[in-house]
């Protein structure tokens, strides 16, 4: 028969043919078909305001029509620049669950990334303030800037920020004692508001769930309240104040105290949405109806209030709009477009169920 057939071993094979991968598109690339230098695409990447209109507009054309992604990392290096953002929150438990910071990081969140930026999160635990973190992810270039979320008096650290070298926006409340930039809500305006409705409707006898007298926001809150019964020739009762600790469990206990110490209260008004529905499921609990007994009026109008039953007059906070405010002035701090930021936002009343004329009593 015919020859051996050769061993396994010896059998030649060819190579396999690897496929060749298309070579990444790079800024020369992008330069020679825009027809400029590659320090023109260089400088309309990081936004240089020598660059015209209409050659930024070509150049991004091209850009978005080759499919060129810049190494941000390496950008981030030669520009100064490092086109990130950090939100930073006190160490509250599940504050990034809860639906008050929600509506500011989701604005935040959603206007850096309509300008080119990234969002961070951070939180000033006592050993991120103890080693400077604070400060050291400016200097190790990590961020461009931060929005201080949750911040009150007792948060020292940020006297480091007065100076104003670094970029730094409180959103929602302010801190005058340090001179830090802010962008809040009206709740000076929102507790007026409050107080004409709750006196249009015969209230005289109003109790008043608080918290966080460390936060300037609640003492506006409580300084415009004891003012406005001040002059409708009421003087506030200390027992007609208490401490429900921006919780529903809180708002529940602080309306038990309220009413045990003065039955005869015909209104409650909480700081908070929290607040006012712990409140309203005391009264429930009690007997007590809404609004029949007893008026009960939020703060924040966050959406569960329109659902609950009876639904929840509530002022109207515009933290989206608050958080994609402080957002875009924070990017126009750092490219030297302003200087100071102080920007105040409108608040509405949202009249609903959970209120009505005073009670006869």
């Amino acid at each position: 028969m015919g020859g051996a057939m050769p061993s396994e071993s010896a059998v030649e094979t060819s190579p396999p043919v690897l496929k060749k991968e298309p070579r990444p598109v790079n800024l020369r690339d992008v330069a020679k078909r825009a027809k400029v230098s590659v320090a023109t695409v260089s400088m309309v990447l990081n936004e240089n305001p020598r660059i015209s209109r209409a050659t930024q507009m070509r150049v991004q054309q091209m850009i978005d029509r080759m499919g060129y992604r810049p190494n941000r990392l390496a950008q981030s290096l030669s520009s100064r620049y490092t086109r990130v953002l950090a939100v930073m929150l006190p160490a509250l438990r599940h504050g990034f669950g809860d639906a008050y910071f929600g509506e500011l990081i989701s604005g935040v969140c959603d206007r850096a990334g309509k300008l080119g930026y990234k969002v961070m999160l951070e939180q000033a635990k006592p050993d991120f303030v103890k080693n400077r973190e604070h400060i050291a992810i400016y200097e190790r270039r990590y961020i461009d800037g931060i929005l201080c979320l949750g911040c009150n008096d007792r948060h020292h650290f940020l006297a480091d920020f007065s100076d104003r070298r670094y970029p730094l926006i409180v959103v929602d409340n302010y801190l005058e004692q340090w001179g830090l930039d802010y962008v809040v809500c009206n709740y000076r305006a929102g507790t007026e508001q409050v107080m004409n409705y709750l006196l249009q409707l015969g209230h005289r006898k109003i109790g008043f769930i608080n918290a966080a007298p460390e936060v300037r926001t609640a003492r506006d809150r409580l300084e415009v309240f004891q003012q406005r019964l001040r002059l409708a020739g009421v003087e506030p009762e200390p027992q007609w104040i208490d401490d429900g600790q921006f919780t529903e469990q809180g708002g529940a206990e602080a309306a038990q105290r309220i009413l045990e110490a003065s039955p005869d209260v015909t209104a409650l008004f909480a700081g908070n949405d929290k607040m006012a529905l712990g409140a309203m499921h005391y009264c429930t609990r009690r007997g007590i109806r809404i609004p029949g007994d007893i008026s009960i009026i939020g703060f924040d109008d966050m959406q569960q209030a329109a659902f609950v039953n009876p639904s929840l007059t509530s002022v109207h906070l515009p933290l989206y709009e608050a958080g994609a405010l402080a957002c875009e002035r924070l990017i126009e701090r750092i490219r030297g477009k302003v200087d100071r930021v102080a920007e105040v936002l409108p608040t509405h009343l949202v009249v609903r169920e959970s209120t009505a004329m005073a009670a006869q009593r």
